[in-house]
């Protein structure tokens, strides 16, 4: 049976406060769990105006405190930002306060031009060189097979995944034994190369016996189509921002949007807006289906952040309803 997840990047509206970001994240983490969804993620990134997920251990903390059962994780965490002994601490962290509910993504995207590498004081560049060796690292600090013990750390039993949108990443969690989570939500080119290689080279290990896979989709479900469609605009206006090189925060939905962009953008977003159910919950589950029957994939995480926090609660609830 599919499994059910969310990816929250912790949106900051326009004409909103970081609190309220926060408090969003943990009421849309709250839904989700009564919803009957597996885990909330949170993404890792810095320096964006519209994104308040940098400090991921710090969020899930907090969302964890007020959550019961759904496993909290991050999707991901970008290694090369960091060293693995501060992962371990970390997520050693989160592990003794949430027992059996946390997962460790990870992903090696830097994400970083030269100003954020000397704000984190890495050589960011390198360290994505790196990023294999500090996976096999980080494993190590926790299971105790590292020349330094952290505490915590030492003994924690977060959930690896692997991050990628890739074949690299497909390749590496095939080689550790590890699920593997492809980002098709906003890169899907290569997402049927990626899970054929990760099944057929998959190394089955203590932690993973067969090849799992999450395949990450972009969820806008409303009453009726057009509904759905505004909703998904305050996305839309995100992708061409970032994509133009003006970032920002996450604004109100428009009407008609895409239909007021040159062709070039139009098609930007349709590109990468493949791995999408927008529509009615009728249309939606049927979207979801369709997806998990071309990639056979075990677990969907569903992106798709919306200016109004409560109508992404309302959203997830009709489509898993329609997909119970």
């Amino acid at each position: 049976m599919t499994a059910y997840n969310v990816l929250d990047l912790v949106p900051v509206r326009e004409g909103r406060t970081l609190g309220e970001a926060f408090k969003a994240a943990t009421a849309l983490a709250v839904a989700a769990e009564d919803a009957g969804c597996k885990r909330y993620w949170v993404a890792e990134h810095h320096a964006m105006e519209g994104i308040a997920g940098g400090a991921t251990s710090v969020v899930l903390a907090h969302v964890g405190n007020a959550t019961s059962t759904i496993r909290i994780g991050s999707g991901g965490i970008m290694l090369p930002n960091h060293t693995p002994f501060q992962i371990a601490e970390q997520f050693g962290t989160l592990d003794a306060l949430f027992p059996g509910r946390v997962d460790l993504g990870l992903g090696r995207a830097p994400g970083a031009g030269p100003e954020l590498q000397r704000a984190l004081r890495k050589d960011l560049h390198r360290a994505a060189e790196m990023f294999p060796q500090d996976v096999v690292e980080l494993m190590a600090h926790m299971d105790g097979t590292s020349e330094i013990p952290p505490n915590p750390g030492l003994g924690a039993n977060p959930e690896f995944w692997m991050l990628g949108s890739s074949l690299f990443g497909a390749s590496l969690a095939a080689r550790l034994g590890i699920p593997y989570a492809f980002a098709s939500h906003f890169a899907p080119d290569h997402l049927d190369a990626a899970l054929e290689l990760y099944r057929r080279n998959f190394e089955p290990s203590e932690a993973c016996e067969k090849p799992h896979v999450m395949a990450a989709m972009n969820l806008f479900c409303a009453e009726t189509e057009a509904e759905a469609e505004k909703l998904a605009t305050s996305q839309m206006q995100a992708f061409v921002a970032l994509r133009t090189g003006k970032p920002s925060r996450l604004k109100p939905p428009v009407a008609g949007y895409r239909d007021q962009l040159p062709p070039t953008a139009q098609a930007m977003l349709a590109h990468i807006g493949q791995a999408s159910a927008i529509g009615t919950p009728d249309q939606c589950a049927a979207a979801v289906r369709e997806f998990v029957s071309r990639t056979q994939a075990d677990e969907i995480i569903f992106a798709g952040p919306t200016f109004d926090p409560q109508a992404r609660i309302d959203s997830l609830a009709r489509a898993m309803k329609a997909l119970s």
